[in-house]
């Protein structure tokens, strides 16, 4: 066999092991985010760099604008193995590990250092959680704060009443903040909303700003409550089975990695989510004045009644007593520094 022949041989041997190798090594990822979206775009940054970093041992193969379902649809599909990776809200991991929901929970935190603060001294104890239900954190990704959009005017508690509004079905969270308002929400995929706003069957949605206008839900509201509800969570989760069937090499990668690009997707949602404000007044949507300080202490109490209606349900009362601790006592420290 002459040594051009046997060079071609050896190539393509070469080829076609790698490219079974790699598949070997795909990783099915499934989002709600839409094409275009500064989640989907880093998400494919991501996929890139580790894709790069292991020669192609590593990639994702993405499944972007919810073709993969709803969240729990996704989560179900996981568990089957039809998947493997997927980007959730707090609601897709409050299926996982119940605990985490505590970072969604209404009118807790007033600004992104007292979140970023939590964060930091609870980030072991979720990952511990993850992963004792089959799951690995790859990074924190936050939606951000999110506020009640509405078709007609919400001035304080009492209007959030008057209006048909959204809840994501089988949100505990949201039921329980709602509940704690006097409110029955009406139970649906987050997939149904833009529907349902044309057809008129809701009137008022919860989301980031960023979200509004990605999700298109903008064109269907005319007001927005000026006080944030909570910061919505949000994280790129793995499976435990999945993950553990990587070579160790490929499992650092893919988390430092993964902790690289999710800090950066923060960053750029919340620059985006104020970005987002502007747009949204271009676009027709009123920013309402903020409540008066007597109305702010009025949602502020609907917050411990709502996180309160949750102790046994997703935590116990000792871990949430700890988060609202480390929030208060970052909250003094930044008003009354040594």
């Amino acid at each position: 066999m002459n040594s051009k022949l046997t060079t071609f041989l050896f190539s393509l041997l070469a080829f076609f092991s790698s490219t079974v190798y790699s598949q070997e090594h795909l990783i099915k990822f499934a989002t709600l985010a839409p094409e275009g979206s500064t989640w989907l775009n880093v998400m494919k940054e991501y996929d890139a760099a580790v894709r790069k970093e292991s020669g192609g041992r590593l990639g994702f193969k993405i499944f972007s604008s919810g073709v993969a379902g709803d969240e729990r649809d996704v989560l179900r599909k996981i568990r089957l193995g039809q998947f493997q990776s997927a980007g959730f809200t707090g609601v897709g991991l409050g299926e996982i590990a119940p605990k985490v929901r505590v970072l969604d929970s209404p009118f807790l935190f007033e600004n992104y250092d007292e979140v970023d603060e939590v964060y930091k001294i609870f980030d072991k104890e979720f990952t511990q959680a993850f992963e004792e239900n089959g799951f690995v954190l790859l990074g924190w990704a936050e939606v951000g704060f999110v506020y009640i959009f509405s078709k007609s005017p919400i001035l304080e508690a009492e209007d959030v009443k008057k209006n048909k509004l959204w809840i994501w079905e089988g949100d505990p969270i949201a039921e329980a903040a709602l509940k704690s308002l006097g409110v029955s929400p009406i139970p649906l995929p987050i997939t149904d909303v833009l529907t349902s706003l044309q057809t008129g069957l809701i009137n008022a949605v919860y989301t980031s700003p960023l979200a509004a206008i990605a999700l298109q839900w903008f064109t269907r509201v005319k007001y927005m409550l000026n006080l944030p509800l909570a910061d919505a969570a949000g994280a790129v989760v793995i499976s435990k089975k999945k993950f553990d069937g990587l070579p160790p090499d490929l499992r650092e990668m893919l988390v430092r990695n993964g902790r690289r690009y999710m800090e950066k997707l923060t960053r750029l949602s919340r620059e985006d989510n104020r970005k987002s404000i502007e747009t949204l007044k271009k676009n027709g949507v009123q920013i309402m004045a903020p409540p008066s300080a007597e109305k702010v202490r009025e949602y502020l109490a609907v917050g411990q009644r709502a996180r309160r209606m949750l102790v046994g349900r997703l935590y116990g009362e000792e871990f949430l007593a700890r988060v609202e601790k480390a929030v208060l006592d970052f909250r003094a420290h930044q008003k009354h520094p040594k």
